[in-house]
């Protein structure tokens, strides 16, 4: 997997991508991670890559010229896809992040300021993806979201494979309860059947246990699993 991420903060997402298990999965080469700045593309002397918007109104808008040529300078493989983090786009999920791990390249535009001029979007054409409804500063932070959500999917970024499997919306509900040492924790006890050693008990408790936390804290999650 390869992400090509055009952004004006660079080091924002080199930095993220250089801790812990993303650098792990990075250095081993799981996956390629490349920042491409709209600023070394722009033809204006003093390196702007935005200006105010025509017809008035607050803000800066990104121009199309810089981000238009830094997206055509990235080299593009067969199976590709280009995504803009944009509070208009549809919502990242889990069946979503299934998708993009098909292909073999993800690039990324992150916007900033008040966004894109909207020849970046008739140009380039890209999906539109977001995390939420809410408005961030720039898009770095969803592009991360994107791709510590995808990497995790690729064989050799989780020790095994199969955490991934377990996590929350795996198989349309949320996570089950974990514990770990010690048994007793100021009076709260692991349950019983977690000891036992009983695979197939356990198995049984921690599906019973995802669905009522799900059936709790995201009914519309239970509502769409029991009717699938």
């Amino acid at each position: 997997m390869r992400f090509d991420v055009l952004t004006l903060f660079p080091d924002v997402v080199e930095n993220y991508c250089n801790v812990s298990i993303m650098k792990r999965a990075k250095e081993s080469g799981v996956y390629e991670l490349n920042t491409i700045n709209p600023r070394d593309f722009t033809l204006d002397k003093h390196k702007k890559v935005d200006d105010t918007p025509f017809g008035g109104g607050a803000g800066m808008v990104l121009a199309p010229q810089p981000y238009v040529d830094a997206y055509e300078s990235v080299e593009k493989v067969k199976n590709s896809i280009t995504v803009m983090l944009s509070p208009q786009g549809k919502p990242l999920d889990e069946t979503m992040v299934c998708n993009l791990v098909q292909y073999d390249q993800i690039v990324m535009l992150c916007g900033h300021y008040e966004g894109f001029d909207e020849r970046i979007r008739e140009i380039i054409k890209p999906i539109e993806i977001s995390i939420g409804d809410f408005v961030l500063t720039g898009g770095e932070l969803p592009a991360l979201c994107l791709i510590d959500a995808v990497s995790r999917k690729l064989e050799g970024t989780l020790g095994k494979l199969e955490s991934a499997q377990e996590d929350s919306f795996s198989n349309g509900l949320l996570e089950y309860p974990q514990y770990t040492k010690p048994r007793n924790f100021r009076g709260y006890m692991v349950p019983e059947v977690l000891l036992n050693g009983n695979h197939k008990e356990i198995a049984k408790y921690r599906f019973d246990e995802q669905i009522k936390r799900t059936k709790v804290r995201r009914p519309d999650l239970y509502e769409k699993y029991k009717n699938k």
